[in-house]
């Protein structure tokens, strides 16, 4: 959830990895660092980051899990493919908190209450994961990344002695909706999000689980205690504010969401439907309109079924966004009237609307005029006898 040029992370790293672990760690001490979601679109959930000081040796890191190299080779396909390399990066504390001053988002600290031996345990541990056949890991973003990464090693140092408070009863949030309270200023990433997230978004978390965000992470963590000789002691101490900014303001006009354009789009589409009902130019705006839903629907099987995203697995958006419009474009470039195929399109679009209503948090709202209009040209090209706009196609059907 962070970017840090790479080439400067590897010097830092092992210019400072030897002097920061001793055997004598009773003047070490270890923070939580929480950062507040920033303006891009990957910095828009916040961060994690592990902060030791270790006063004798005058040494003050950050262990940060979220480093990603922009120069890797096949930079692109690799994070398309799901298979991008994460790694931990360790940088002077100074450092860490000129990159947020710079981004203006706000970094609050929370000590945490760890005894002498398990200090010790988690600096071999981070030793071991600053290890060349460790450092790289395969990010997930609902089950391995900078957050859980923290997570698990307090977990491991711990063991049972870390007690986390029971499960609330009642609906817990799915990952969909952990991740939507982020995206309320971002529609259109929202949007993008909704699209491709299949039915794993739809598992409802835990209360470990929503410890893959930030927040989760320093909310939960703040709830949890350690068990020590029959006492309870808090995980983390009280939090202290090391950068203060105010959260960023973006603003939206209705007139630039997605459900607004997408529904201006529906309506003029009715309206050339209606007056170039048997135009040449309707030829033209329909390859335009099933060239796009074309794409869309190769970006569907892509995403469902070639890459190593779990998250989009499953994905019911391929329920509309299905391979035979790709077939109901080829009809229209090549004047062929290919109704089978444009029924079948309808009715599965047409199927798809009520899931609208089963799953309203699952499907976003701005899906709904774009599922209208490939409703109303699939009809329109199916020449159903009940549908006054049908298209008086000539060749034949031999698809």
């Amino acid at each position: 959830m962070n970017k840090i040029i790479l080439s400067t992370i590897i010097i830092l790293t092992f210019g400072c990895f030897t002097p920061a672990f001793s055997q004598d760690d009773s003047d070490t001490t270890v923070y939580l660092l929480t950062c507040s979601p920033g303006v891009e679109t990957y910095s828009i959930w916040g961060h994690s980051a592990l902060r030791v000081v270790i006063a004798h040796t005058q040494s003050d890191l950050v262990y940060n899990w979220g480093v990603f190299d922009f120069d890797t080779p096949h930079f692109a396909w690799k994070f398309a493919k799901g298979r991008l390399n994460y790694m931990l990066g360790v940088y002077p504390y100074d450092r860490f908190l000129q990159d947020y001053f710079m981004e203006n988002r706000s970094v609050y600290s929370q000590r945490v209450n760890l005894e002498q031996e398990e200090k010790i345990s988690l600096m071999h541990l981070l030793e071991e994961n600053m290890k060349p056949e460790n450092v790289y890991y395969r990010y997930d973003f609902f089950y391995d990344d900078c957050s859980t990464r923290i997570r698990d090693l307090l977990e491991k140092i711990l063991g049972n002695k870390l007690i986390y408070p029971p499960e609330e009863k009642g609906n817990a949030p799915t990952f969909r909706e952990e991740i939507g309270k982020y995206q309320d200023n971002h529609p259109w990433l929202k949007m993008g999000i909704d699209l491709l997230m299949g039915l794993p978004g739809e598992r409802k978390t835990t209360f470990r689980d929503r410890m893959f965000l930030p927040d989760g992470l320093q909310d939960n963590l703040s709830q949890a205690v350690i068990s020590r000789d029959n006492k309870m002691i808090p995980l983390l101490a009280g939090t202290a504010t090391i950068l203060d900014f105010p959260p960023p303001q973006l603003k939206n006009p209705f007139y630039t969401t997605p459900i607004f354009i997408f529904t201006i789009l529906f309506i003029l589409m009715v309206f050339l439907s209606v007056q170039l009902r048997n135009s040449a130019v309707i030829n033209y705006i329909d390859i335009a309109v099933f060239l796009a839903f074309s794409l869309i629907s190769l970006m569907m099987i892509f995403s469902d079924f070639f890459t190593d995203h779990q998250q989009m697995k499953m994905n019911l958006n391929i329920i509309w966004y299905n391979p035979v419009i790709i077939i109901c474009l080829f009809c229209i470039i090549f004047n062929r009237p290919g109704e089978v195929w444009f029924r079948i399109v309808f009715y599965l679009s047409a199927i798809f609307v009520p899931l609208i209503i089963i799953f309203p948090n699952a499907i976003n709202s701005a899906f709904v005029p774009v599922i209208f209009i490939l409703l109303l040209r699939s009809s329109a090209r199916g020449n159903f006898s009940w549908n006054p706009l049908s298209v008086e196609l000539t060749g034949k059907n031999d698809i």
